[in-house]
């Protein structure tokens, strides 16, 4: 009996005493390149073997042990949290109590509502909160005409159209309704109200997280505003919304102060004009 090596027949004894010999090479190699004593050179930080690193390098750091150190830190951290905080505190008090419910709004001519995105087609839980109060504040005489302003940049996403017909279906008339295809954020919503639609009063129909901001920015651009505020559940949505107002408050910190022009302004439309002027026959 034999085994084929390198093309050629061997017997079986053969074999294993080649085999034998292989082994005791091998372990001679091993121990003569562990008798070098080679230098241990240190593993390549590749990138990704640095990002997996990186939690352990962060869990290696240590509070300063001085206490000049110590207040050294503590005064950045404080002054990081200052900044972050100082705009929504200034947007907080510069509507002051220009903010309530639709029991509480006063009455005026136009009810501004801010879109908030869509869900095949159709308002989000949100946005259909903030047209609830919309559709409650015309029941009610607070408002006579309902400025619907978001995002048509797209195409299948018309926020405009969907808020229009959720309040068609709450009992709003279609002819008092009016729509802004161009309201891509508060800023421009406030803007394009003024200077496209003719608005200097209005009722701000949004979430509590996001009116202040919205009607400090509404009254940066001339709007005499004041603000609903929907109530919602302490959900997640809820949380990432007021989390997300901290980093939106800085821009509409800028745009309150340098006041630049919307993305897209356009022509003056009668819209609000004529809605109004219907309504009075």
């Amino acid at each position: 009996m034999g085994v084929l090596v390198h093309g050629k027949y061997r017997r079986s004894g053969e074999a294993g005493r080649a085999g034998a010999g292989a082994g005791e090479r091998r372990k001679a190699l091993g121990r003569w390149l562990g008798s070098l004593r080679l230098p241990v050179r240190p593993a390549l930080r590749l990138p990704v073997r640095s990002a997996l690193r990186l939690p352990q390098r962060l869990a290696g750091l240590r509070w300063p042990r001085t206490r000049q150190a110590q207040r050294r830190l503590a005064q950045g951290l404080m002054a990081a949290c200052v900044l972050a905080l100082a705009p929504a505190t200034w947007m907080r008090l510069e509507a002051g109590d220009r903010v309530g419910t639709a029991a509480e709004a006063p009455a005026r001519e136009v009810a501004v509502v801010f879109g908030a995105g869509l869900w095949e087609g159709r308002p989000t839980p949100y946005l259909a909160h903030r047209l609830d109060a919309a559709a409650e504040l015309y029941r009610t005489g607070k408002v006579k005409v309902v400025l619907v302003t978001g995002d048509n940049s797209r195409e299948g996403y018309d926020e405009p159209d969907a808020m229009r017909t959720y309040l068609t279906g709450r009992g709003v008339p279609g002819e008092r309704i009016v729509s802004d295809y161009a309201g891509f954020d508060s800023w421009d919503s406030c803007v394009r109200a003024k200077k496209i639609f003719g608005v200097d009063r209005a009722v701000l129909v949004s979430q509590g997280f996001h009116i202040h901001r919205a009607v400090t920015l509404c009254r940066s651009a001339g709007i005499d505003a004041y603000g609903v505020g929907v109530d919602e559940p302490r959900d997640v949505t809820w949380y990432y919304g007021g989390a997300r107002e901290l980093a939106a408050s800085g821009k509409a910190a800028l745009d309150a102060l340098l006041r630049p022009d919307p993305r897209f302004l356009g022509p003056q439309e009668p819209g609000v004009r004529e809605a109004l002027a219907a309504g009075a026959r």
